[in-house]
């Protein structure tokens, strides 16, 4: 039922203290974009608050912030005594209401890449990058 992520699976949490983004919100996205990737599956356990914050060289409280936030949003289940789990997927939208919301996401990161001087191509290159390193 759970999986426990071990040293042979590709997901990890890289942190980049340079882009300007909170440590929290970075972990928070890379999980996201870990389950939307499918490097997440439903029921896969992730590290504990002390370990991953030993592994990434951060304040335990970073941590949790982003597990909390991660939690409220329906993500993530935590079990006391047993470790925080990747929940399953609760998607009740239907399909014409998940298409106008990826439309929306996909123009919004179109004009963020145009307003940082990077085209389409560029874009699109970088997200197939973005997918083999999950």
């Amino acid at each position: 039922m759970a999986k426990k992520i071990d040293k042979a699976e590709p997901f990890r949490i890289r942190l980049d203290s340079q882009s300007g983004v909170p440590i929290y919100r970075q972990i928070i996205d890379q999980v996201t974009g870990g389950i939307a990737a499918g490097a997440l599956q439903e029921g896969v356990q992730l590290p504990t608050v002390r370990q991953l914050a030993v592994d990434l060289a951060i304040n335990p409280n970073t941590v949790i912030r982003a597990y909390n936030e991660l939690e409220i949003r329906g993500v993530l289940n935590t079990e006391q005594g047993t470790g925080t789990f990747i929940a399953p997927l609760n998607d009740t939208r239907d399909a014409t209401e998940r298409k106008r919301l990826l439309e929306k996401f996909a123009d919004d990161v179109v004009s963020r890449a145009g307003a940082n001087g990077f085209t389409i191509d560029e874009l699109l290159e970088q997200l197939q990058v973005a997918r083999k390193r999950r």
